[in-house]
């Protein structure tokens, strides 16, 4: 039995093959009645019966799941060139359209009877354009190979901070008022510019979808060993239908963009041993929160 489940059906007959060429010599050399004689050599019979019954057993099932390890290589392998073929697809999608308007603004700005307030504003396209190539192919590269995370003690005070100043002007210029309430110093071990890379990408989609003329609300607390950050818009929220996708690659509701904005982002969150959720609120718009250990609060959230 245990060479056969070691070993397989090969095993178990070469075991009992052994045993009753140990035992035959006793067997024939002992004067032994012949019910006795029968009786050993049914047990000789019985051990072939086991290891053929246990070491074909064990031999299909070692079979079945080699058979299975084989479809689910194969199936990553399919899941991979579908990943691999969807990011070629969005990567020529959002460089295509950026590099026709340049090369439209080019064509213009070689045209000697283009004006000088013309060639400013077509200069102005190309380097907007090219500002956009850089994006996109950037947040491809960091979702297809993301850099390594450097751990670190960071202020996340500081960092969301940080954000909510960078995105203001963009605010301002719809009339969004943000309302922040930041606890401080709240420290965790970390990657600075990964999580402002994250808490940037929020706060730019919560401007987005906000109407003109409304309030946007940031909050950084703690509680326990863990620190909670919350992003409120005054948007729509997110529909049934989309519910489910918002954290998928390549899914976008906007006119522009990679789709990857929010999966990169959730990536970095749990490489830092954190959450992190979108849903809807009774109020009307949507909320982003994330959860993060405190730092040397260990990795569980």
């Amino acid at each position: 039995m245990v060479a056969s489940a070691w070993f397989g059906l090969r095993g178990g007959l070469s075991t009992a093959l052994f045993i009753s060429a140990a035992i035959l010599p006793y067997i024939f050399t002992s004067n032994l009645e012949t019910h006795e004689l029968i009786d050993e050599l049914a047990e000789i019979i019985f051990y072939f019966a086991i290891a053929i019954l246990a070491g074909g057993l064990i031999q299909r099932e070692l079979r079945a799941q080699k058979k299975a390890e084989d479809m689910r290589l194969q199936l990553e392998r399919s899941q991979k060139m579908s990943l691999v073929g969807q990011i070629a697809s969005g990567m020529a999608h959002e460089i295509k359209n950026p590099l026709a308007s340049i090369k439209g603004a080019v064509e213009i700005l070689s045209d000697k009877s283009t004006s000088e307030p013309d060639r400013e504003e077509f200069n102005a396209i190309v380097q907007k354009e090219i500002k956009r190539i850089n994006v996109s192919v950037t947040d491809f590269l960091e979702f297809a190979r993301p850099s390594e995370t450097k751990m670190m003690e960071v202020n996340l005070s500081k960092i969301v901070r940080s954000s909510i100043k960078q995105i203001q002007p963009q605010a301002g210029k719809r009339n969004i008022e943000i309302i922040s309430n930041i606890e401080e110093p709240i420290a965790v071990n970390g990657d600075e510019e990964k999580l402002h890379q994250v808490m940037l990408n929020l706060l730019i989609n919560a401007v987005d979808a906000s109407p003109n003329a409304t309030k946007l609300k940031v909050a950084l607390n703690k509680d326990g060993e863990t620190t909670f950050v919350s992003i409120e818009d005054s948007g729509e929220g997110i529909s049934e239908e989309n519910r489910d996708k918002i954290f998928e690659p390549f899914f976008t509701t906007k006119s522009s963009g990679t789709g990857l904005g929010l999966p990169i982002a959730k990536n970095i969150v749990e490489r830092h041993k954190g959450t992190i959720s979108l849903s809807n609120i009774d109020t009307g718009g949507a909320i982003a929160k994330i959860k993060l250990p405190l730092l040397n609060s260990g990795e569980q959230v």
